[in-house]
């Protein structure tokens, strides 16, 4: 099952910059993992925010929370998930 994901980021004032740090390397790692396991599809970022779109390809809803539920960041994001079907017009060039 695919779907679209919109991650919006907010830390707390209270981290140090080396937490912030911390959480982005971990967070790099976990959706590299993701991408090589082919669940990540794909990930854009959102111009001048600290967002993402992202699309992930999952056996159903259970295992997509487990999967952004992971994520070190989870906590502070600000998640808005649309399932995703596909498209007459779409050509098997560009499916995924």
């Amino acid at each position: 099952m695919l779907f679209l994901a919109r991650m919006d980021v907010t830390f707390p004032d209270h981290l140090t910059p080396e937490q912030v740090a911390d959480f982005q390397a971990r967070e790099k790692e976990y959706s590299g993992n993701l991408q090589r396991e082919g669940i990540m599809k794909g990930i854009w970022r959102v111009v001048g925010e600290y967002a993402n779109h992202s699309i992930y390809d999952v056996r159903d809803n259970d295992h997509l929370h487990e999967v952004l539920a992971g994520f070190p960041m989870y906590k502070y994001m600000k998640i808005k998930v649309t399932p995703l079907a596909k498209h007459p017009n779409v050509t098997e060039a560009v499916a995924y």
